[in-house]
């Protein structure tokens, strides 16, 4: 079957080589050549991914069977609207079901509406003076959020005492001044975790947990950015995240699926819940409405069942199966050194893959062009896989030292010591729980 991939990150790099390895006969479009998508490409076409009639273009003259999406911008744009009225069946939601994720004033009205279990209290503000009003009148912290999409950047946490709240003031008014609105909402303290499904618009088949690490720099500090790395724990659960919880973040997952059919608009492909791990339980944070990146480097290499067959039975409405191996993963992300904030680009790096692969490490892509040069965002990522997350990390860590270059990354990614710091932040909020092994 041949399949078209749209994107050309590390995400989809893993998305591509799942693919492949359930049989799948591969074709890409993406805003640059991925090194390692080419190598598993049949065709590769250059062109902007959120470039819906030149995607078109490249799916008909190819002659695909099959459309998997893999960034949310394109998903945003239509574009599987696009391809299903072309006669291609698309692993993705629909314009309208995606804006679960492009739309934030959109999705949490949706959330209200259908009294979603986990959902947070919001308002939605085009009038400076009556959001400063509320902000004062709240009297508690809260969270300031661009209503379209940031890709992992553009969210403010503030926390303030009664009377200090200029900060938070500030940033919505900019937001209302460049948007026309912005998002606030009670800020909900804990850890956070990914929470990422399979669904045909009815059946819905979870995927392993994982943990990203969304700060640039080690010890969970400097600037929100695409995440540095993640890990996942072989039993499919994270250390602070108890049966009972995870059970209720599946409950909010499936909720939000069938209130999408009822509303007329059924949500099919991946979907990917944030939530935040409070001392109540989990409250959802955010949707995406495709696979995490770097999440997907976690759950895919630990897919038993064909991804082929998994999206053969998404856009068919018959999604029977994902069984997944019983392992830890550890995801460690190199970056360009400066990155977010001014990364160096243009310049070249070695990548020993043979090295990487004798240290038992996974290898993909993503910023970076087949001459090696690096593009200006995160770049490539190893990923350590085994039976424990100590193991898992090791291999990680071992792997980092086969690629030189100007580049950087957080040491810290998936350590105990990482994770015990989660555990204990629970803990002195006042949860009760046993942590689970990893």
């Amino acid at each position: 079957m041949k399949v078209l991939l749209v994107g050309g990150g590390g995400r989809e790099n893993a998305i591509g080589e799942a693919l492949v390895r359930g049989g799948a006969e591969l074709y890409v479009v993406s805003k640059h050549r991925n090194p390692g998508l080419a190598r598993l490409a049949k065709g590769y076409g250059l062109a902007r991914e959120t470039d819906v009639p030149r995607v078109l273009e490249f799916a008909e003259k190819w002659g695909v069977d099959l459309a998997f999406i893999g960034p949310e911008a394109p998903l945003e744009r239509g574009i599987v609207d696009a391809l299903e009225e072309s006669g291609i069946p698309a692993v993705g939601p629909s314009r309208k079901a995606a804006q679960l994720e492009t739309n934030k004033a959109f999705a949490r009205a949706f959330m209200e509406r259908h009294e979603i279990p986990g959902r947070k209290l919001f308002r939605v503000f085009e009038d400076v003076s009556e959001m400063r009003s509320w902000v004062d009148d709240f009297g508690k912290p809260v969270v300031v959020k661009p209503l379209g999409l940031t890709g992992g950047k553009g969210v403010k946490v503030v926390g303030y005492q009664l009377g200090d709240n200029e900060e938070a003031k500030a940033y919505a008014e900019e937001l209302i001044r460049r948007d026309g609105k912005v998002l606030i909402e009670e800020r909900t303290d804990g850890v956070e975790f990914t929470f990422q499904v399979f669904t045909d618009g009815k059946k819905v088949i979870p995927m392993p947990l994982a943990q990203d690490y969304p700060h640039a720099y080690e010890n969970d500090e400097g600037p929100i950015t695409g995440g540095m790395g993640s890990y996942s724990c072989a039993n499919g659960l994270l250390p602070f995240v108890t049966r009972e919880d995870y059970e209720k973040a599946l409950e909010t997952l499936k909720a939000t699926v069938e209130a999408t059919r009822k509303e007329g608009i059924p949500y099919k492909g991946i979907l990917y819940g944030q939530f935040m791990l409070s001392r109540d339980g989990p409250v959802i944070i955010e949707y995406n409405a495709r696979f995490g990146d770097p999440e997907a480097m976690n759950v895919l290499p630990l897919l038993r069942t064909g991804l082929l067959e998994v999206a053969e039975g998404i856009v068919d409405g018959r999604l029977r199966k994902a069984e997944f191996e019983n392992k830890a993963t550890v995801v460690k992300y190199l970056a360009p050194r400066g990155y977010p904030v001014s990364p160096v680009n243009g310049v070249k790096v070695e990548v020993n893959e043979g090295a990487i692969a004798e240290a038992g490490a996974r290898l993909y892509y993503a910023s970076i062009d087949e001459s090696f040069t690096l593009l200006g965002s995160r770049a490539i990522a190893v990923v350590g896989i085994s039976d424990t997350l100590e193991e898992a990390e090791t291999i990680a860590q071992n792997a980092v030292s086969y690629v030189k270059g100007e580049l950087f990354y957080r040491r810290d990614v998936g350590t105990r010591k990482s994770v015990e710091k989660r555990i204990e932040t629970l803990r002195n909020l006042g949860k009760d729980f046993e942590p689970n092994s990893c």
